[in-house]
């Protein structure tokens, strides 16, 4: 069993991504093979994860996925390492709403039976940090906070008068470490959040390697390790990409049991998930700095469903890889919008394959959107879709609840999923008409559309995670396998 620890925090800014980054460094740097996560629905923190323990980062999402993956998820992540580090999300109780604990830190913790160390942002505190490890170790009597760190200490003195005050605290959870205020660490931002490692490879590597020296130098690591060990056993079995239908629960309790929704993502009957492609399929994946957003489960769905993912990166590369079906992510196009303009031949070649008698499965998140549209900020994209897109100070996020509004060779209309929505864009349509959409919400009084669907193009903002439903990924090879067919018997 993989010895872990989360990395939680009173409220979002308290320094999680500064010390899961530095654990995961520090960690690797003693020889062991660091796994991390990230709760939530996040694809940037992953990105720092993954060129800190080389290894791919990924996600743990209970809304997405539905709490009976969280522990397969896990187990299929960490295989093969010795200790895995979960970066929470926002607050340790914070989720979907203020009434239950759907989404939170603290239910991916518990769902995993796994030891939680409290990042506290101690910059304007002394005696108080008592109260505040004291509440929030006392809250959910279920829940194991078995060590604290402080973040954004003064000095000495104040670390040791925090030291102090939470050593007056009935069986006190032991400190862990004290970092002090070190501006030259961390990583810039811009408007949705931490710039991308794809971005700056070499600069965070650096930042990396500095957070690594920082946490080792501050932080009781043999502590955090004998923490991370005394986590129980975690039974069940792991998640695998190769299964065409998901895994029962790894923890003995049903999301219903809990209190909690249950999660009703599954393909309709009418539908079964076709078997591995028996012929060869290629999938053209959109990479590079302008197209990062991917949860590596889907990509492991999609080769596990017989597919060769071919990269390729729509701001340099002028020729669209070979391919049976494309698949363009969301990432920052606003961001990369001239340069993906500048490269007229790919965009031409894009146009081409999504509107080829062929009929090739072409499906679009958020990024992608935009980039099939016409303009995108006044820059030309693909022409593809009948959009033109804008970027605006309205942040549109959150999680949705949401239906197949119209049906493509690889999703039956009326089929639920739940997602997340992250952009600052809009959307308008150019001629006015009445098309297709991809989704229609559903969530409480959202009963908004998003998307189009246009021939074989399938279009929206809504990021999903194909865990919980990997009839998408099986059936969007299996029709890309169909058009390969038919292009070679034409031939």
């Amino acid at each position: 069993m993989t010895p872990r620890v989360v990395i939680a925090a009173a409220g979002s800014g308290a320094g999680k991504t500064t010390v899961t980054e530095g654990l995961i460094v520090a960690l690797r740097a003693r020889g062991l093979t660091t796994q991390g996560f990230k709760v939530g629905p996040d694809y940037i923190d992953p990105s720092y994860h993954t060129l800190a323990s080389g290894r791919p980062g990924r996600n743990l999402d209970p809304f997405m996925s539905g709490p009976e993956l969280i522990a397969p998820l896990f187990l299929h992540g960490a295989e093969g390492a010795q200790i895995a580090v979960i970066e929470g999300v926002m607050g340790l109780f914070d989720g979907l709403d203020g009434a239950s604990e759907l989404g939170s830190t603290a239910q991916v913790a518990k769902l995993l039976r796994a030891p939680v160390v409290l990042v506290i942002d101690a910059s304007a505190m002394a005696r108080s940090v008592a109260a505040l490890v004291s509440g929030f170790r006392d809250f959910d009597p279920e829940l194991n906070v078995a060590g604290v760190i402080l973040n954004k200490v003064g000095s000495e003195g104040h670390a040791q008068m925090l030291r102090e005050a939470i050593a007056t605290l009935p069986d006190a959870p032991p400190v862990l470490g004290a970092l002090l205020r070190d501006r030259q660490v961390g990583a810039p931002e811009r408007h949705l959040g931490l710039v991308p490692v794809g971005e700056r490879q070499a600069q965070a590597a650096r930042g990396l390697a500095a957070l690594g020296e920082l946490v080792a130098a501050s932080v009781d690591l043999e502590l955090v390790v004998r923490i991370a060990r005394a986590a129980p056993a975690l039974p069940g079995q792991p998640w695998s990409p190769s299964a065409t239908v998901a895994p029962a629960a790894g923890t003995g309790e049903s999301a219903a049991s809990r209190g909690m929704p249950v999660v009703d993502n599954a393909v309709p009957a009418r539908s079964p998930i076709p078997e591995r492609s028996p012929i060869p399929v290629r999938i053209a994946l959109a990479r590079g700095p302008a197209f990062s957003f991917h949860y590596q489960e889907n990509l492991e769905l999609l080769t596990a469903a017989g597919a060769e993912l071919i990269d390729f990166d729509p701001t340099v590369d002028t020729e669209l890889p070979q391919a049976d079906g494309l698949i363009l992510a969301g990432g920052f196009p606003e961001t990369y919008a001239a340069e993906l303009a500048a490269n007229a031949p790919l965009r031409a070649a894009v146009a081409r394959f999504a509107g080829d008698r062929d009929h090739h499965p072409v499906l679009a998140e958020c990024g992608g959107l935009l980039y099939l549209g016409e303009q995108l900020d006044g820059q030309l994209m693909c022409g593809v879709l009948p959009l033109r897109a804008a970027m605006t100070r309205r942040l549109t996020i959150g999680y949705r609840e949401a239906v197949v509004a119209t049906a493509t060779p690889w999703c039956d209309a009326g089929t639920r999923v739940r997602g997340h929505e992250f952009h600052y864009s809009q959307c308008a349509f150019d001629d006015g008409t009445r098309r297709p959409v991809a989704w229609s919400f559903t969530s409480g009084t959202d009963q908004r559309v998003d998307g189009i669907v246009q021939g074989s193009v399938h279009a929206g903002y809504l990021h999903l995670h194909w865990a919980a439903i990997p009839g998408f990924a099986y059936r969007f090879v299996a029709a890309a396998a169909r058009t390969s067919a038919v292009a070679g018997a034409g031939r």
